[in-house]
C-alpha cells in the first residue's frame, strides 16, 4: 500500500518506513558487520555526490561569504547560538578553502538591520579573514536581513573580476524573511547576466526565494539538519565548481617572487635587496612597520609583501609560488571515480595502505587505468586529499602517459 501511494506522499513520510528491515544479523547473530556496511555506504554516497568524473574544475575563484547577523541568529537551536556556531565553522571553512584553492580570493559580508556591511574585501590572506571572523563574535545580532542588498553589494565586487575565474556567493541565511528595498527578481537577472553563482545554506526552514535564487544562478540550496550537517554543507563549498562551457580560456600573467636575501648571507648584490621597506599588505593598518630581511618583492615593480599569494597593489600582477600552482593543478585534471566491486579472495589486501581485507570489507574499489584495488578509506583519501592514484603513480608507463 505504501508503494502504491508513494507518489502522493511527502519525502519525510515515506523515507523512514520499515527501517528495521534494513538491519540484519550476521552468521554470529551480531550487527557490527551490517552497521559497518551501512556506514561505508553512507560515506561512499557522500563521496559520489562530490565526484565530478572528468569535469574540469576552476583553479581561480572569487567568493563572497554573506553571514546573516539578524535577530534570529541569537536562537540557541545551534549551540551556543546560531551566529557563534556559524562563525566557528567559517574559520574551518576559510582554512580549508585556501588550502584547496591557494590562488583564489575570498571576502566576507554581514546583513542585519535591512542593510549589508562589508567585513573583509576580496583577498587571499586567510589570517586576515580568520581574525575578522573572531572579531565578529562580539557583534550584536539585531533587525532583519536583506538578501537583495547583500547580493547587490557582493555583485558589485565580483562583476569586474576576470572572466577566467569563477564568481561565487555563499549565503548563510537563518531568517525566514528578507526585507528588500526593490524587486529582487531584477537582482537575480543581473546575477545571471554577470555569471555569478549563488549558493545558500538555510539555518531554519526552506524559503522559496532562496531556492529560486540558487536555481536560476546555477548554485545549490540546502537546509541543515543539525550542526554536523551544517559543517558538512559548508565544507562542501570548498570544492571548486565545474568550469562553465562558455568560460573563455586565457593565459594569466603571474609573478614568482623570491624571498628577499638576508644581509649576512652574502647572496645580496645590492643594498636595495635588503633595504628596509614597508610591507604593502599592512601599510594601511595601525600595525604597519618597516620590514628588513623577510618578505617577497614583486618582480615587476619591486613592491614588498610579507606573504603569498597576493595581488600586487601597485601593478596588479598576481604573485604566487610554485607550490600554490601545484596544489591547484589537480582541478584541471581530476581523478576519475573508482569502480565499486565485490571483494574477492584473489586480492587479499589494499594496494595503497596494505591493510588486509576483512569480512566487514564487503566492497572494494578498482582504478580503471591500473586495475589496482583499494579499500574505502583509501578511496576517499585519494579522491579528497591525494588527488593521485598510487597505482598509476607507481607505474612508469601510466604515469608518463598522464603527464604527456
Amino acid at each position: 500500500m505504501a508503494d502504491e501511494d508513494e507518489g502522493n506522499e511527502y519525502r519525510w513520510e515515506s523515507g523512514y518506513e520499515k527501517t528495521w528491515e534494513a538491519i540484519k544479523e550476521d552468521d554470529d547473530g551480531l550487527l557490527e558487520s551490517n552497521i559497518a556496511d551501512l556506514v561505508s555506504r553512507a560515506k561512499r554516497k557522500r563521496a559520489a555526490l562530490k565526484a565530478t568524473g572528468a569535469i574540469q574544475l576552476g583553479m581561480m575563484r572569487h567568493l563572497f561569504v554573506v553571514v546573516d547577523a539578524s535577530a534570529c541568529m541569537f536562537l540557541q537551536d545551534l549551540k551556543p547560538t546560531r551566529f557563534l556556531c556559524v562563525l566557528k565553522l567559517l574559520e574551518v571553512f576559510v582554512h580549508e578553502f585556501f588550502d584547496l584553492n591557494p590562488i583564489s580570493q575570498l571576502g566576507i559580508l554581514t546583513t542585519k538591520m535591512k542593510r549589508s556591511e562589508q567585513v573583509t574585501v576580496l583577498a587571499g590572506n586567510q589570517k586576515k579573514h580568520i581574525e575578522a571572523l573572531q572579531q565578529l563574535k562580539d557583534l550584536s545580532c539585531e533587525g532583519e536581513p536583506s538578501l537583495q542588498n547583500s547580493l547587490e553589494r557582493a555583485m558589485n565586487g565580483l562583476k569586474n573580476m576576470p572572466v577566467h575565474s569563477s564568481r561565487e556567493i555563499l549565503v548563510l541565511f537563518g531568517s525566514l524573511t528578507t526585507c528588500d528595498p526593490g524587486d529582487i527578481q531584477k537582482t537575480i537577472k543581473s546575477l545571471k547576466e554577470n555569471n555569478i553563482r549563488v549558493s545558500i545554506i538555510g539555518l531554519a526552514a526552506e524559503v522559496r526565494i532562496c531556492r529560486e535564487i540558487a536555481k536560476k544562478t546555477g548554485g545549490t540550496y540546502n537546509v541543515l539538519i543539525d550542526d554536523h550537517h551544517l559543517k558538512e554543507l559548508i565544507l562542501n563549498q570548498v570544492q571548486p565548481p565545474a568550469v562553465a562551457g562558455s568560460m573563455e580560456a586565457s593565459l594569466v600573467k603571474m609573478g614568482f617572487p623570491g624571498g628577499t636575501p638576508s644581509v649576512n648571507d652574502g647572496t645580496s648584490d645590492t643594498s636595495a635587496d635588503h633595504a628596509p621597506a614597508y610591507c604593502l599588505c599592512h601599510i594601511e593598518s595601525d600595525t604597519s612597520s618597516l620590514m628588513g630581511h623577510n618578505g617577497y618583492n614583486c618582480p615587476q615593480c619591486g613592491s614588498r609583501y610579507c606573504e603569498l599569494p597576493v595581488e600586487c597593489k601597485q601593478c596588479g600582477l598576481t604573485l604566487v609560488s610554485a607550490p600554490h600552482l601545484a596544489r591547484s593543478y589537480h582541478h584541471l585534471f581530476p581523478i576519475k571515480p573508482f569502480i565499486e566491486r565485490a571483494q574477492v579472495r584473489e586480492t587479499p589486501h589494499c594496494f595503497a595502505c596494505a591493510k588486509s581485507f576483512s569480512e566487514a570489507d564487503i566492497n572494494v574499489y578498482e582504478c580503471e587505468s591500473c586495475n589496482q584495488i583499494v579499500c574505502l578509506e583509501c578511496d576517499l583519501f585519494i579522491r579528497e586529499t591525494l588527488h593521485t592514484c598510487p597505482g598509476c603513480a607507481s607505474d612508469p608507463i601510466t604515469a608518463q602517459m598522464k603527464t604527456n
